[in-house]
């Protein structure tokens, strides 16, 4: 199993709420510095993360930039970049990453992210329907790959037309490439374009089916793919200390919050999405969905809104059972991500029954 851990470059603190600042927010103690964001990122570095995951979208900084600047500050830990498709050209793309190897030593890794909000796709310009993005994403990968083989090479396709392009000389270290999405669209995308497939936290059951068939999908097309579960995690010393603290986010989130997260979340088009909200239907009766999952981060919180609680044993033992239905990879967090990467590091990591395992970036 690798661990990565999640760098809140929209600001941090000791509540939880939405990765950018979007409706449904919340109110961050701490602004996101590089110097702050250097203190998470080598936190996670000494306890044993292999890479950071950065959030991209209009409520929060350049992702390329606040990395590469969060890079020259640390040594060994990779850098997660969230990369937009559509919003640039791949073959520019490649040129950033090829940049971003060399100012970095070789430490990036790219989360693909097509995008499942109309109304902010729409903002940036883009006004392609959700199969559609998932189509231009699959050509954006195809580009990007072919661009650090080196040039010059041409391709003819429905959303990229390049003619001789490419790097001038091939990308010695060229990045894996993660991608996400529930849809069928990004199963297929994934399954033969991506090395990393990406899900925000279901029951355990509902994880290994998508494992299962995006795996058959790669299989058919001769490819192996790994997957990764993006999850959060509240973890103490025993499980009502644990729930106790999960109680005590879910009392920082006001109606109003919720109500507005909610409606965003409603206008969204994420398959993804939508299934997060079915875990607790948009209110808070019923936030426990499995054992030891609990949904009530997603009340106020796009993406990933599922928290494994409990003990620091339990909490390794529900990465255990996720590992055993297939999960290659896990992105974590918690508030705040200084702390809990030291907390999650030193307490629940050990505990697993496969320790973390480095990978290349």
């Amino acid at each position: 199993m690798t661990f990565h851990w999640f760098l809140p470059t929209s600001g941090d603190g000791d509540q939880a709420g939405a990765a950018t600042v979007t409706a449904g927010a919340a109110r961050h103690a701490r602004v996101a510095t590089v110097g702050y964001l250097t203190e998470v990122a080598r936190a996670a570095e000494a306890h044993g993360f292999s890479a950071l995951l950065t959030p991209v979208g209009s409520g929060c900084p350049d992702p390329w930039i606040v990395c590469a600047a969060v890079a020259q500050h640390t040594e060994r830990i990779g850098l997660l970049v969230a990369v937009r498709a559509g919003f640039a050209l791949p073959t520019l793309v490649a040129q950033q990453a090829e940049a971003f190897q060399a100012v970095s030593g070789g430490r990036l890794a790219l989360n693909v992210v097509t995008g499942g909000d109309p109304t902010e796709q729409r903002a940036y310009g883009d006004f392609l329907d959700h199969d559609a993005r998932y189509a231009r994403t699959g050509e954006f990968i195809e580009v990007l790959r072919r661009s650090w083989r080196g040039g010059p090479f041409d391709f003819a396709g429905e959303h990229y037309r390049v003619d001789g392009g490419g790097l001038a000389r091939p990308l010695a270290d060229p990045p894996p490439v993660y991608l996400g999405g529930a849809s069928p669209a990004a199963e297929a995308v994934a399954a033969r374009q991506a090395d990393a497939y990406l899900m925000w936290g279901e029951p355990p059951a509902a994880i290994a089916t998508r494992v299962a068939r995006v795996r058959a999908r790669a299989a058919e097309l001769g490819r192996t793919l790994r997957t990764g579960l993006r999850l959060h995690v509240i973890a103490r010393h025993t499980a009502a200390e644990a729930w106790a603290e999960a109680d005590r986010l879910r009392a920082g989130m006001s109606p109003e919050r919720i109500a507005a997260a909610q409606a965003r979340f409603g206008r969204m088009d994420s398959v993804g999405q939508a299934r997060m909200t079915a875990l607790h239907g948009g209110g808070s009766g019923r936030l426990a969905v499995a054992t030891n999952l609990w949904a009530g981060i997603g009340l106020v919180r796009e993406g990933a809104g599922t928290a494994l609680v409990g003990s620091y044993a339990e909490v390794a033992a529900r990465i255990d059972e996720y590992a055993h239905s297939g999960v290659d990879e896990f992105i974590l967090s918690g508030w705040p991500h200084r702390e809990e990467a030291e907390r999650v590091g030193a307490e629940v990591l050990p505990r697993v029954t496969a320790l973390p395992v480095a990978v290349s970036h």
